[in-house]
């Protein structure tokens, strides 16, 4: 990995990522992400080890989620630059830390990508049990990478629509899963009750330690959450597309994770769930009812893609942003003419994804699970960074009397200790819990290894801390200003008008 400072050539440095993401895009980039295939294909698995109490791992797991993405939006309102999280840990707590948060979020976000893909070779097979998994994984490939070359409206836009399926398909299960369980009606000789919350052997049949061995998929379900803070460097106007995505994931929380399994539960008994497919088409195939079982599966089949399609975005913008800090090779700054999509971070992706097929091929039915506890490890690890480099950025604000950031997180540091603490007591559950031990000492042993790979490849520019320009602030008199809009007009016109070379970002010395 080549990193040294050498200026790039002018036709790759001039082109920079377009702000051509609308505000109803990024709410639906996050929605993509946040609710994919850990909630309709793993809730089956968070279900049989908690029984209907996973709701409280929902609701306790969901909470921390918000503060992480509180600390998250505020840096993205006042630093909007793609490959943010990694970005942010170099700038607030060093190259090393911007490496090996950079390069961990990237391995998060392709062992979820891969789940996603297994998913998709499961709900197919529902279809066409007769042609191999690995076809449709291959296929799906094929669709997400191809869009992910064009331009970034398209994909917004594509994004906005598979969510949108997902969205109203979890509102028409719940709005008809409460007219069953109020009216009482006996649908395929089954009575939907809300009785059956706690008639099954209790509300907690597994007691706390069933809750706790819950949160290993739980937090899965809502990884990848974190790719929101990346979009601020193609969305138009950050300052408000950021603070109002994140100010809904409370709400996103309770409708379509805690709303939505509580309604399952009602309607099906917690323990006839049996995890071969994703629990909401077990309930619809349960209940007889002509034609539900294919419309649930098509649905969670787009959830699954839609997360896939969310992923890829989110893992090319992470390499492009950790090419800019000197921590991948220059070629992934290249932009394609027209569409200024990073070109190789983008043909990476196609390449991990015929990597995931290959696996499926040797380990077909336990892939989900594993790469889904390799993925828990390193979200749990880029969120506690993300806690950490927002109170670094808090408290050199603070010191040094600079502008408040417009998007501040309330309650601060309490909640800051809060959840760090939560990401704390998820390690230490991943490393006791057999299931998620070997993944615990394979994200270990990556970060061992990545910090040899820092001090052995890294050079030059690498090894600087960048130095991130404020954008969106408030005065004391709480008057917002967009303090870098200006200077990046002024830089721009001049750079078109010389034919210069687009500077590199500032480095703190």
């Amino acid at each position: 990995m080549s990193t040294a400072a050498h200026p790039a050539p002018a036709a790759e440095s001039s082109a920079e990522l377009s702000r051509n993401l609308s505000t109803r895009h990024v709410r639906f980039i996050a929605l993509g992400t946040a609710i994919g295939t850990g909630l309709f294909y793993g809730s089956a698995e968070t279900i049989q080890a908690a029984g209907p109490a996973v709701i409280l791992s929902y609701l306790v797991s969901g909470f921390m989620v918000f503060i992480v993405m509180r600390a998250l939006g505020e840096m993205a309102v006042r630093y909007p630059v793609a490959g943010s999280v990694a970005q942010y840990a170099n700038r607030f707590l060093g190259p090393l830390a911007g490496f090996l948060v950079g390069w961990i979020f990237w391995i998060e976000l392709c062992m979820v990508a891969i789940a996603d893909m297994t998913a998709v070779a499961k709900y197919m097979g529902l279809w066409a049990p007769d042609v191999p998994g690995w076809v449709w994984m291959a296929a799906a490939i094929a669709v997400i990478g191809g869009l992910n070359l064009l331009r970034v409206q398209v994909f917004g836009e594509l994004e906005f629509w598979f969510s949108l399926i997902k969205i109203v398909a979890i509102l028409a299960l719940i709005a008809g899963g409460l007219v069953l369980i109020v009216g009482g009606f006996n649908v395929g000789g089954t009575t939907p009750d809300i009785a059956n919350l706690w008639k099954h052997d209790g509300f907690a049949p597994f007691g706390v330690w069933g809750i706790i061995m819950s949160l290993g998929v739980v937090v899965f379900s809502f990884g990848g959450i974190e790719t929101l803070g990346m979009t601020a460097g193609e969305a138009g106007t950050p300052e408000k597309s950021m603070a109002s995505a994140v100010n809904s994931v409370p709400w996103r929380i309770l409708l379509f994770y805690v709303g939505a399994l509580a309604v399952i539960m009602c309607i099906f008994p917690w323990n006839k769930v049996t995890g071969k497919s994703s629990p909401f088409v077990e309930v619809f195939a349960a209940l007889n009812v002509p034609a539900a079982q294919h419309i649930m599966n098509f649905v969670v089949l787009t959830a699954a893609l839609s997360a896939m399609n969310a992923i890829f975005y989110a893992c090319s913008r992470t390499m492009y942003g950790l090419a800019e800090q000197g921590h991948a090779p220059k070629a992934c700054l290249r932009l394609s003419k027209g569409n200024n999509i990073p070109i190789i971070p983008v043909l990476m992706m196609f390449v991990v994804a015929l990597f995931g097929m290959f696996m499926f091929l040797l380990i077909p039915d336990t892939l989900f699970f594993f790469v889904a506890a390799i993925a828990t490890f390193s979200t749990v690890f880029v969120w506690l960074m993300i806690l950490v480099a927002h109170w670094r950025m808090r408290r050199e604000i603070d010191a040094a009397g600079a502008p408040s950031t417009a998007f501040r997180m309330p309650l601060f540091p309490v909640l800051n200790l809060l959840s760090m603490a939560f990401m704390v007591f998820v390690m230490v559950i991943l490393a006791l819990n057999e299931s998620g031990r070997v993944a615990f000492y394979v994200g270990v042993g990556a970060l061992a290894v990545l910090t040899v790979c820092y001090f052995a490849f890294v050079r030059g520019k690498g090894r600087e801390r960048i130095d991130l320009q404020p954008r969106h602030t408030v005065d004391k008199d709480g008057v917002p200003h967009d303090d870098g809009a200006a200077a990046a007009d002024a830089r721009r016109r001049g750079d078109a008008e010389s034919g210069a070379e687009r500077p590199a970002p500032r480095r703190a010395r």
